[in-house]
């Protein structure tokens, strides 16, 4: 389990996240939905410590984060951030390899090489893990970066708008690769989304940020509420249930 307790983050003296609490469990699908400046990204930078945190404690099973070890924590909780752009010129097993690099440190072993092919296999890259990134379309980039953090073979994951410039067909496809890894791979995910309908439609749990606080925290049903999408986003909008599931309308 992941625990933010009463954890603020400062940047460069500006409170951007205040007094963060709430846990994470350790197989599920969470997303985290908000405006933007909400600090939802700042909250995955905090559990990865790329940014300091100037209050609170964040426990990974029951461990403080910076108790971990490096090397430790990579085996632990991986991310794929945003600019998840290389300028090296690497083929997908390239990428895919680097992942595993926490385990074999640049000497890749027959265990490696499982993991990697494993993972290259699960996101359907098999037909293309010998073609150059430059070479592959933005869905497929995408496939091939979430190959490499699945290969790391984390506890715990984090993406950071990993549907980012993506159009319908490949964002579903991505999160129902999500879905299919916490459920196959028991994995605990956590997923920056910016479409509220897609965290309806493949997550757990959902948290719900709004100036850098906690608004709300619940499951799909529970969060696809007018009254708490209207003052979380501040706009008018609807939660219609279509097919049992809840949609949220907003387009008019």
């Amino acid at each position: 389990m992941i625990q933010f307790n009463n954890v603020s983050v400062d940047i460069r003296s500006t409170p951007i996240l205040k007094d963060i609490s709430f846990s994470i469990p350790e197989t599920g699908l969470t997303s985290v939905i908000g405006p933007n400046g909400a600090g939802k990204s700042t909250l995955l930078s905090a559990l990865t410590q790329t940014v300091p945190t100037s209050a609170g404690e964040i426990l990974i099973d029951d461990k403080p984060i910076q108790s971990y070890e490096k090397n430790k924590l990579a085996r632990t909780l991986s991310i794929l951030r945003q600019d998840n752009h290389l300028t090296a010129r690497l083929t997908v097993e390239d990428l895919v390899t680097f992942g595993r690099f926490p385990y074999h440190k640049g000497r890749p072993t027959k265990e490696d090489a499982q993991k990697i092919a494993t993972a290259i296999e699960f996101l359907g890259l098999n037909e293309f893990q010998h073609r150059f990134l430059d070479q592959l379309s933005g869905g497929q980039r995408q496939r091939a970066f979430i190959a490499m953090v699945l290969a790391q073979d984390t506890k715990y994951v984090c993406f950071d708008e990993p549907l980012n410039n993506l159009d319908m067909k490949h964002s579903q496809s991505i999160m129902k690769q999500l879905r299919l890894a916490c459920d196959s791979l028991n994995k605990s995910i956590i997923v920056v989304l910016h479409d509220i309908n897609f965290a309806a439609s493949y997550s757990d749990s959902i948290i719900a940020m709004h100036n850098g606080r906690v608004f709300e925290i619940g499951s799909p049903e529970e969060i696809m509420q007018d009254n708490i999408l209207q003052a979380l986003y501040d706009m008018p909008l609807h939660v219609q249930t279509i097919n049992g599931q809840p949609l949220c309308l907003y387009y008019s």
